[in-house]
């Protein structure tokens, strides 16, 4: 498909709704992060490569605003077609799992279950990938980012579960 959008004219209130939509995410799982950074996270085993804490915000910050431009560029292509309800339901179930490994990790003290989730979440983020090419070549290479950063943060988590068992 190519890049040319049905609806041609920028609309810049859709993609401040894109935006808000992932940066509200975003922003409701780190009250699920930030109170156990001190704490629990803080007294965990941690391996060699774990970033400084001040690192992931605004990494996230960043992910989350090509997120929801992404999300934008292929809103833009929208049509009524089982391949395109079927890439809507990928995104939302990636936003899912972005949101939920918050509240697994941080907020339930679940390493093992936050890797299930984050193996969950990178799966989705891939098939978003495959699923976004088809509208947007341009949204496609904007997850690359998310897909490197959940990657590393993958091997992060399982090398913290190792380490705390």
């Amino acid at each position: 498909m190519s890049e040319k959008p049905i609806n041609i004219k920028f609309q810049p209130i859709a993609l401040i709704v894109s935006l808000v939509i992932t940066l509200t995410i975003g922003f409701t799982a780190s009250l699920f992060t930030r109170p156990e950074i001190a704490g629990w996270y803080a007294g965990l085993k941690k391996p060699w490569f774990n970033p400084p804490a001040w690192l992931f915000a605004p990494v996230w910050t960043t992910l989350y605003v090509l997120i929801g431009i992404a999300a934008w560029l292929v809103w833009r292509h929208r049509e009524k077609s089982t391949k395109y309800y079927a890439t809507g339901i990928a995104y939302v179930f990636q936003l899912l799992f972005n949101f939920s490994w918050s509240i697994v990790f941080f907020g339930m003290h679940q390493i093992l279950g936050a890797l299930i989730v984050i193996i969950l979440l990178w799966i989705s983020i891939l098939a978003n990938i495959i699923l976004f090419d088809k509208y947007s070549k341009t949204a496609a290479w904007l997850l690359f980012p998310y897909l490197l950063w959940v990657t590393f943060a993958g091997f992060l988590n399982l090398f913290i579960y190792l380490l705390n068992r």
